[in-house]
């Protein structure tokens, strides 16, 4: 199970390279439901994800280069880039996960939080500088950017 609330920062009060990030490529296969292919770091994934906003089901299972590669032919939409940086919030024992995109969506940062039950989901209260929650919207699921229409400001960007 998959439990995350959503985040559009406007600015971060710090300087993202001083923690811990991994690079990622994904791509999808089916948006409903959501079957993805993911490149992070070397490691190769199919996950499966359920329809949900807050909470979803989720099933991960390895790839190897190969199968990405033959898997990545058959996506729809654009290949998503972006680096992922996992930042500690000292204050609830979390860990803010901030994706920073690159290409299409340069320059778009979105913070994600997981967490073990959807109780403590509710309860938790974001700093302020998490900005705007877009959880509920889902017009910040990766799923539905990897299919949007080109970005106006992205004339060099596939898809």
């Amino acid at each position: 199970m998959e439990i995350e609330r959503k985040f559009l920062p406007e600015k971060l009060p710090f300087d993202l390279e001083a923690y811990p990030s991994s690079r990622i490529e994904q791509a999808y296969l089916c948006v409903r439901p959501v079957v993805r292919i993911r490149r992070e770091d070397g490691r190769f994934w199919l996950t499966y994800k359920s329809s949900g906003l807050l909470a979803r089901e989720e099933y991960n299972l390895a790839l190897t280069e190969e199968a990405w590669l033959h898997l990545l032919a058959k996506a729809d939409g654009r290949v998503l880039k972006k680096r992922r940086f996992r930042v500690p919030l000292e204050s609830s024992g979390y860990t803010a996960e901030i994706d920073r995109f690159e290409d299409c969506y340069e320059g778009l940062i979105l913070v994600e939080v997981e967490f073990p039950t959807q109780e403590e989901a509710l309860a938790f209260e974001p700093p302020a500088w998490f900005g705007r929650e877009v959880t509920y919207s889902g017009e910040y699921q990766n799923s539905r950017l990897a299919l949007l229409p080109r970005p106006a400001a992205s004339e060099d960007c596939p898809g």
